[in-house]
């Protein structure tokens, strides 16, 4: 068959199916099995058969013992589950297991082989009750129970409540199941396990558009008949992934139309699935697909600026300019750019009025200086010095520590919440929340993009060594050491090779945040080792990212499904 490439043939796979009798029906509240049958398939023939009773050590009830013919006397003289399961797993090994209600059987199996510290095979489990149900209809059979389905597909044996019995009469439900399935193009297991009847033939029939992509990490981009890009997507195994799309049922709606829309699909192979993560991100702003909801304008951005003249101010801007000043951000949206701006103004006194100011101002001064809430250099009452020195805590609150911001808003929801007002602390503590994911996020990508390179190295769960150059935050190589390298001479290749990239102004001069969030991500893994690093890599002691704690689990209560109390969550913001 000229799709088997996709996928490993049902004709080839080795099916142990598997079936449980027990004294109840949670392994966990101290159920005992008390009977194990198996029959083992390959190509609609029967290679071997294993049954045994189990001695539960324990009365098997009255109701058990009648629905199942299994009496006290009859597995008194049985092996034990200690040794009955390594005889099943010996003769399961190397197949894939198949049971009716499979969670049911295969939970038994795996709670007993771990009370006996017995290490679980990575067996690949089918279950042909859930597959049933998406194939077999009610005028085929009244419900999908193995007695009704063994009725309805013909079985040579009838079901009776011992293990070997409902066995067999699985293996004539699977075969019927994929006899059916045949006819509606599934003839991997792959598309035996994610089929589903809401996959149209049409969509089916473009398995072939996967069949040139590699099982590697990578990325992949869904083309309509005129070549424009409808979907970027990344996966650990392209073929497997993009496969997925014609043969699983998709939920999103926009995915389905998607599909139906696609052409081609373009594989782009990756040396480490961070490149691949990277990819995607580059190549979703470049082509900005349709069908894709994120990621699609990092240019559309918003910043808070400390502006750089006489009388500094903060002001929200769309774009960093190479011009000195200090920014804050990026922020997703001007609501949320807006409530940090509204924090840092209720934190320090600095002027909010967009004027440019001469050195000697001559103005009157506004409302907001008769609050004290402006230290008023429109009409001469601080001087440059003092300004200066408020800028500078501004300046040092965004990019080092954001202990005044917090001090002088949590004072306030304070008194606020004393005076039960608390909408309006609600209002303050959502500017805060902003302030402190703002200040974090500049301060983490300033510090890995004012690094001119870094090299870092960790061993995936491949076992093998994956090595990333990062340069001002942007990723600039990668790849993964072969096995007969010298490590050293091979990272100096890859550095040498590695593209150029220049720094600039702001916290991420020369790649978008996500991509430098995504390095950053990788970087704070568990066992990543630092190669090289030219600068330094470093965040301040007394950052904001030390507060992020708090607000974390504020923001979590107040979207759980509990009732919110509104005066805890304002109490918990400021506990140390």
């Amino acid at each position: 068959m000229s799709f088997d490439e996709l996928g490993r043939p049902l004709r080839d796979i080795t099916f142990c199916v598997v079936d449980l009798e027990t004294t109840g029906g949670s392994a966990q509240a101290g159920s005992m099995i008390t009977e194990i049958g198996a029959v083992k398939v390959r190509g609609g023939e029967v290679l071997g058969e294993f049954q045994t009773l189990v001695n539960p050590h324990t009365s098997i009830p009255p109701f058990i013992a009648v629905l199942t013919g299994i009496t006290n006397s009859m597995v008194a003289s049985s092996p034990p589950i200690e040794s009955a399961l390594p005889a099943f797993l010996e003769f399961a090994q190397g197949t894939v297991l198949v049971a009716h209600n499979a969670p049911f059987d295969v939970g038994f199996l795996k709670h007993f082989a771990e009370l006996q510290q017995r290490p679980w095979p990575a067996f690949e489990v089918l279950d042909t009750a859930r597959l049933a149900r998406r194939v077999v209809t009610r005028d085929d059979a009244p419900n999908c129970k193995l007695s009704s389905l063994a009725v309805a597909f013909g079985s040579s044996t009838t079901p009776n409540h011992r293990a070997l019995s409902d066995a067999r009469a699985t293996v004539d439900v699977l075969h019927g199941l994929m006899e059916r399935l045949g006819g509606l193009g599934v003839h991997t297991l792959e598309e035996l396990q994610t089929f589903s009847s809401r996959v149209s033939p049409a969509v089916r029939r473009k398995r072939h558009l996967a069949e040139h992509l590699p099982h590697s990490p990578g990325v992949y981009l869904f083309r309509d008949e005129q070549e424009r890009v409808l979907y970027v997507g990344t996966s650990r195994d392209l073929r497997a992934r993009v496969r997925s799309y014609f043969t699983a049922s998709e939920t999103r709606s926009r995915m389905g139309e998607m599909v139906n829309l696609a052409a081609s699909v373009t594989g782009i192979e990756c040396a480490t699935p961070l490149e691949a993560r990277v990819r995607e991100l580059r190549l979703i702003a470049a082509h900005k697909p349709r069908y894709n909801r994120r990621s699609r304008h990092p240019e559309k951005m918003h910043w808070l600026k400390l502006t750089v003249e006489p009388w500094p101010r903060m002001s929200l801007v769309r774009v960093v300019a190479e011009d000195g000043a200090d920014y804050l951000g990026p922020f997703a949206s001007r609501r949320t750019a807006e409530k940090c701006l509204a924090a840092l103004h209720e934190a320090f006194p600095i002027r909010q009025c967009s004027d440019r100011l001469p050195i000697t101002p001559h103005k009157s001064p506004c409302v907001l200086a008769e609050m004290h809430r402006c230290l008023s250099p429109c009409d001469g009452s601080v001087s440059v010095d003092d300004y200066a020195a408020l800028v500078a805590e501004v300046r040092d609150s965004l990019l080092h520590q954001a202990d005044h911001v917090v001090e002088a808003l949590t004072a306030r929801m304070d008194r606020l919440a004393g005076e039960e007002r608390f909408e309006e602390a609600g209002v303050h503590r959502d500017r805060l929340s902003a302030f402190i994911r703002a200040a974090s996020r500049t301060q983490r990508l300033g510090s890995l993009s004012s690094c001119p390179e870094l090299v870092a190295a960790r061993r995936e769960d491949d076992r093998r060594w994956a090595v990333h150059v990062v340069r001002h935050g942007r990723l600039a190589a990668s790849g993964v050491i072969p096995p007969d390298s010298h490590a050293g001479v091979w990272v100096t290749q890859l550095r040498e090779s590695a593209e150029s990239v220049a720094g600039g102004p702001g916290p991420t001069p020369a790649a978008s945040a996500e991509e430098s969030e995504q390095i950053l991500r990788w970087l704070e893994q568990p066992g990543v080792r630092l190669v090289h690093v030219e600068g330094e890599w470093v965040c301040p002691v007394r950052g904001a990212s030390r507060h992020l704690a708090v607000h974390d689990a504020v923001e979590q209560s107040r979207t759980q499904l509990v009732p919110f109390d509104e005066r805890r969550a304002l109490a918990t913001v400021h506990q140390p």
